[in-house]
């Protein structure tokens, strides 16, 4: 993601826990900066992108935090996928110190990241998402603005309760078709066309069929995500059957070992269910 802000020529200042990982941006051009506060000491907009809200709290609210560098008028953008409340909290954190915060989760995984083609999901002050919106479209192809300060990452949460369910139904009907003795990418051809087409029926079954379950994004990071979601309905007495099914099946997987394979390792949960060895 940061690569495609790189090559439109701006100048770009970097941190990460592991330095090793920037060094292709290091290599491009891109300052390096010993932590997030010297980050926002530097840049008038600041990206973010990490793993849990704890993180993302440590990031912005640490010793060594953004806001604890964050200079007035400059712009915050989270777009880690996180909880709508956190995004609310450094909202208001921003206000106090006269900086615009952003959160604009993400969804598209690794091949959206890649190809600049992610779907970005935004809320805050629409003025600010104007200003930042040149920066999105060099980042993904599906962009909207969602409303106040939250609404991106209660908008993450559907896209996530959807993909939930929807890799349910990827994997038993690969299961089925392998049970069948189908060939399974000729499955994916025709019924990826039809009324069962799904981005992930197209893009991670035929990495099922590969034996690819590499991650686009980790399965412990989709359990975070569940239990976000899980949380928020239960705030909003909102009973969601199918996602806290999908859930425990996802648990398993982390009981299994498979915390750190993509989504689609869910495969691998329900082969072994099934006494199938792949």
């Amino acid at each position: 993601m940061c690569v495609h802000i790189l090559k439109a020529g701006y100048h770009i200042s970097v941190y990460n826990r592991t330095k090793e990982k920037a060094k292709e941006l290091i290599e491009g051009g891109a300052q390096w900066c010993s932590n997030p506060k010297k980050v926002a000491e530097i840049c008038d907009i600041v990206f973010t992108i990490v793993g849990f809200p704890q993180d993302v709290e440590e990031v912005y609210l640490g010793e060594n935090g953004i806001l604890k560098g964050i200079r007035e008028g400059s712009i915050i953008v989270d777009m880690t996928t996180s909880e709508p409340s956190l995004a609310q909290k450094i909202y208001n954190e921003a206000k106090k110190k006269n900086v615009n915060s952003i959160d604009a989760p993400v969804s598209g995984g690794d091949v959206g990241a890649r190809e600049g083609t992610l779907a970005i999901m935004a809320g805050g002050d629409k003025v600010v998402y104007d200003k930042v919106l040149p920066l999105f479209k060099l980042m993904g192809k599906n962009i909207a603005y969602m409303g106040k300060a939250g609404s991106g990452q209660h908008t993450k949460m559907s896209n996530q309760i959807l993909i939930a369910s929807t890799m349910i139904g990827v994997v038993e009907s690969l299961l089925y078709a392998y049970k069948a003795n189908l060939n399974l990418s000729e499955v994916i051809n025709v019924i990826g066309k039809g009324a069962a087409g799904s981005w992930s029926i197209n893009n991670l079954g035929p990495r099922i069929v590969e034996g690819n379950f590499d991650p686009g994004f980790f399965i412990k990071h989709f359990v975070k995500d569940m239990g976000i979601a899980l949380q928020e309905a239960k705030r909003m007495n909102l009973s969601l059957p199918g996602l806290s099914l999908a859930n425990q099946f996802y648990i398993s997987a982390m009981a299994l070992g498979f915390e750190n394979l993509g989504t689609h390792g869910l495969y691998k949960v329900l082969a072994k269910m099934n006494g199938i060895n792949i």
